[in-house]
Parts: structure tokens; C-alpha cells; sequence
């Protein structure tokens, strides 16, 4: 068996290769991709080189982990998955080309436990939960809710949403006016708008490591700072300041399983919505067009790759 992959041949070179995927054992299932997304956290990292070292790191490699397809064949021990819509968080099964995390691709072999059963109806949106994953990872993890969260992106939206869902009622900090529209049950705003200083929970999903001295002068005492970007600096904070709020700070690290289950079942049930964050699709084919525009139009939340006309 073999697939389409995007394939980095190394920091911002990109191609489309046909590998061969490694054959399935009695546990595992065949997945044609029909829409994989592209994420401007780790991938873009990737892309750009900036990666700090990772396990698993090194090119040529097949990014991606958010892949939503079909299950099409399946070894004897899984042939009842035969049919399913799942979502799957990446793969490695490309041989020699590093699969970090390898969910771009036509097709791929996963181990059943891989391959996460989604209703129909979710359909492309499915690649959103990773991420929904990611940000209800944050919150569960957070000892309480978070009163203000950085960013409205993709993941900051998320955070927010599942926040509105948990009960609370976050701001939300956002300086690109191109991003600040689209909340629903929060206020989104820039930081030189907002006077206050007693924040309790604050959520950064902008990954800026440059942040942290900022956010610190706006906690409460005793608060909390819930670190649920990715970093490709050092993080560095002024002591005394934090020194005289007793700053506490936590990092939100991979989402587990049990997170992707509660989100989707907050999603299939129409409690999360997931809708309005997709703003850009391309067809698999044009995979070299679409990542720049992903990383660099700030128009652009999330951009997923269509597969469906690829074989």
C-alpha cells in the first residue's frame, strides 16, 4: 500500500510524495484522508526551522495531526471499524520518513486505539479536535476556570468557548483586529483596554515567550498562569513581581485521551460548537501554497487540506 504524503524536505520546502506506508498488523486500520488540518502552532515551527529539539525530530517528515477520513480496510482483529468516519491525531507509518506527527497524507495505518470515531455531520470540522482537546486539556488541568485568555486564534477561541461551557465568563485578549470579532458569551478586546489587575486564572495560548512579565502584573494574588501555547524560546519573568503575587505557573502539556473523548462528545452533541473557526481550504495537490498562507494571512484561523481527489 502506498499514499500521497506532504513530505518537508526540510525547513520551508515542501513536497508531495508518494511513500509506502508500512503494512497492517491485526490490530490496525486503513484510513483514506479526506481533510487534514494545518496547525500555525507546532507546524509552523516545523516550517520555519525553529523547532526546538523534539523527539522524534529531524527531516524529511511528515507533519500533521489532525486528519479526519475514512476507515477503509482493517487488519482481522479490527474489520468490525470497517466504515467508521474517525479522526485521526497523526501516524507513523511512512518507513524511513519521520511521521511528526504524519497525519498529512492520502492514507494512513494506524492502530485501532488511533482512530476516533466522529458522527458524519462533523465531517471537515473534525480536525478541530486536537486542538479542542489541547485547550479543554488547559482548563481541566487549571485550578479554576480562566478569567482571561491571550490570544483569539483557533485555540484561544476554544479555550473560551469551553470556558462559556464549564460556567465562566473570560476575556479574552486579542490586538489583531482582524481577529477580534467572532466571540460569543465573552468580551474580546486589546490588553491596553483592560484596567484590570486581579485576574485569578489567566490562559496564554499566543505561544509569545515574550509575554510573561506582562501577564504577571495582572494577577490577582496567588494567581495562576496556565502556559497552553508552544514555545521555541527561553521563558524568562522579573522575580520581584511575582515574587510579591505569589505568581504560580503551570504548563498545560499534550492532551490525553480522555480529552479528546469529552470533546467530542461536547462537540457531537452540539455543545461545543466548532463551527466558524475553519476560514481556508486547498486541495491537497496545492499543500506548497497553502502552508505559507496559513502561517503568514492573518485572515486565516485554520486552513485544512482537501484529499478527496487524490489516489
Amino acid at each position: 500500500m502506498d499514499g500521497l504524503a506532504v513530505v518537508l524536505q526540510q525547513p520551508q520546502q515542501i513536497a508531495l510524495r508518494r511513500l509506502e506506508l508500512d503494512p497492517m498488523g491485526p490490530g490496525d486500520l486503513q484510513v483514506e484522508v479526506d481533510w487534514s488540518g494545518i496547525s500555525t502552532g507546532t507546524e509552523k515551527l516545523l516550517w520555519s526551522g525553529r523547532m526546538p529539539p523534539f523527539p522524534g525530530m529531524g527531516y524529511p517528515l511528515v507533519p500533521g495531526y489532525e486528519a479526519v477520513g475514512r476507515v477503509t480496510a482493517a487488519g482481522e482483529g479490527a474489520a468490525h471499524r470497517i466504515g467508521e468516519r474517525v479522526f485521526v491525531p497523526g501516524a507513523r507509518c511512512f518507513g524511513e520518513v519521520r511521521g511528526l506527527f504524519g497525519g498529512s497524507a492520502s492514507a494512513l495505518v494506524v492502530p485501532e486505539e488511533r482512530a476516533l470515531h466522529i458522527p458524519e455531520s462533523m465531517a471537515e470540522r473534525g480536525v478541530l479536535l486536537a486542538l479542542a482537546a489541547t485547550a479543554w486539556h488547559a482548563i481541566d488541568d487549571a485550578p479554576r476556570l480562566p478569567e482571561l485568555i491571550i490570544g483569539h486564534g483557533v485555540l484561544g477561541r476554544l479555550l473560551a468557548r469551553l470556558t462559556v461551557i464549564a460556567g465562566g465568563e473570560p476575556v479574552v485578549w486579542e490586538r489583531n483586529p482582524m481577529r477580534a470579532g467572532g466571540g460569543s458569551g465573552y468580551m474580546v478586546m486589546p490588553p491596553e483596554l483592560d484596567t484590570r489587575r486581579d485576574y485569578a486564572c489567566i490562559v496564554d495560548a499566543s505561544g509569545d515567550p515574550g509575554m510573561l512579565d506582562v501577564l504577571i502584573a495582572r494577577l490577582a494574588p496567588r494567581g495562576d498562569i496556565v502556559l497552553a501555547g508552544f514555545y521555541d524560546e527561553p521563558l524568562s519573568f522579573a522575580f520581584p513581581p511575582a515574587f510579591m503575587r505569589e505568581a504560580r505557573l503551570r504548563v498545560a502539556a499534550q492532551w490525553q485521551p480522555q480529552d479528546l473523548l469529552h470533546v467530542r462528545n461536547l462537540a457531537a452533541t452540539g455543545r461545543l460548537s466548532l463551527d466558524d473557526l475553519i476560514t481556508h481550504q486547498c486541495d491537497a495537490q496545492s499543500a506548497d501554497e497553502a502552508y505559507p498562507v496559513a502561517f503568514a494571512d492573518p485572515s486565516c484561523l485554520k486552513m485544512i487540506l482537501d484529499w478527496r481527489k487524490m489516489s
